[in-house]
């Protein structure tokens, strides 16, 4: 996302092969969204917004041919910085110490580091263009680490993601104590982007919208909690619920018997470390807490993050006073926004809506050999 210093001409940038135009926005499509597809085709010093998708870090699965690979590459794999090598890294703990784990765990690093590249040819350009020193860059990214216990879950790794400002010199929009190199402490829901933004802008946010703004000297107090939640994902039935406060996370799950090892066939073709974990369990190989997340969720999780970032050692059953103080304070938070918000994820969806993806995701991606013979 680019916001320069105003906010009335919008572009979708894809040149040079930098974004992917990608409008995955799970809601109808009401009309053209963008003015244009580069801020040079918009008149001189107009001021503007542009939103810029990367293609890292992604699996390289958009010819839907994936099915018919036997190992589906990362997007840019080819040309991405090789930093990180299967010698040189060390996976998380829930995951086994295997070469698949630690190759597969380079080439998550490596595509990080290839859109590294990416964002600097964006702030090149603005440089070339003259527009660097009055424009605020904002990255992020819309959902946690590419990697079998991240994106899909509502653990840490699924959830955080990078959220790094760069002000403007000439218009600058951050408040005085957030100079260059601070970090901030303060929870910050995605949500919370477009009233940032907007503010950014100048332009208020509309009455009722549960946005909040985290930065500037216009930033409203702080979150105490944030929530997310996950349902069906392609054709996987999995209903969760999570929320953090400052130290603790809190998941709820709403689908007894579903856990990591849930079928979802994306996740059985593209990450190389779930069918492998699935297999060395079957072959009593697998400990510790890479044999834990291969058993099903239990209904409550509660997780220090502070000393215990991986997320592996649930508290939830603690008789500790302070852990289950946070456990009841985040049980209260998460029913109150449930109801606050009209969460309507118990509700199932008929078999006729899940249906067509079932047979999409075989289509593309093929059904593992253990599933069809269930």
């Amino acid at each position: 996302m680019v916001e320069g210093g105003g906010g009335h001409y919008y572009a979708y940038m894809h040149v040079e092969q930098i974004g992917t135009g990608k409008l995955d926005l799970n809601f109808v499509n009401e009309g053209r969204l963008y003015d244009t597809a580069q801020w040079t085709d918009l008149p001189k010093k107009q001021p503007f917004f542009a939103q810029i998708n990367l293609p890292e870090a992604e699996y390289d699965i958009y010819d839907r041919k994936s099915a018919e690979k036997q190992r589906v590459p990362w997007v840019g794999e080819e040309w991405h910085p090789q930093v990180a090598t299967e010698d040189n890294v060390t996976p998380p703990p829930y995951y086994p110490d295997h070469p698949v784990v630690r190759q597969e765990w380079a080439r998550y690093l490596n595509s990080a580091s290839g859109a590294d590249v990416r964002v600097g040819r964006i702030l090149q350009q603005l440089q070339q263009d003259g527009l660097a020193k009055n424009t605020v860059v904002v990255l992020f990214a819309d959902n946690g680490r590419l990697t079998a216990r991240g994106i899909h879950w509502p653990f840490d790794q699924g959830l955080r993601v990078p959220l790094i400002i760069r002000d403007a010199p000439d218009c600058p929009v951050l408040a005085a104590a957030e100079t260059s190199g601070t970090v901030s402490s303060r929870i910050v829901s995605l949500l919370d982007l477009t009233a940032t933004t907007l503010a950014f802008a100048g332009i208020d946010r509309p009455a009722g919208m549960q946005s909040r703004v985290f930065a500037g000297p216009a930033a409203d107090p702080p979150r105490e909690h944030a929530f997310a939640a996950r349902d069906r994902i392609d054709e996987t039935v999995v209903r969760m619920r999570s929320v953090h406060n400052q130290r603790y996370h809190y998941i709820r799950n709403f689908t007894p018997g579903a856990g990591f090892e849930t079928l979802n066939r994306y996740k059985e073709k593209c990450f190389l470390v779930k069918p492998l974990m699935r297999q060395l369990k079957a072959e009593g190989k697998l400990t510790g807490a890479a044999l834990e997340l291969m058993q099903p969720f239990p209904d409550e999780m509660l997780f220090d993050t502070q000393q215990d970032p991986h997320e592996i050692r649930n508290l939830a059953a603690s008789a500790e006073t302070e852990h289950q103080q946070a456990l009841q304070e985040l049980r209260t938070a998460l029913q109150t926004w449930s109801v606050e918000t009209g969460d309507r994820g118990h509700i199932p969806e008929p078999p006729h809506i899940i249906a067509p993806f079932l047979q999409e995701m075989h289509d593309w991606f093929g059904t593992p050999d253990w599933a069809s013979s269930n």
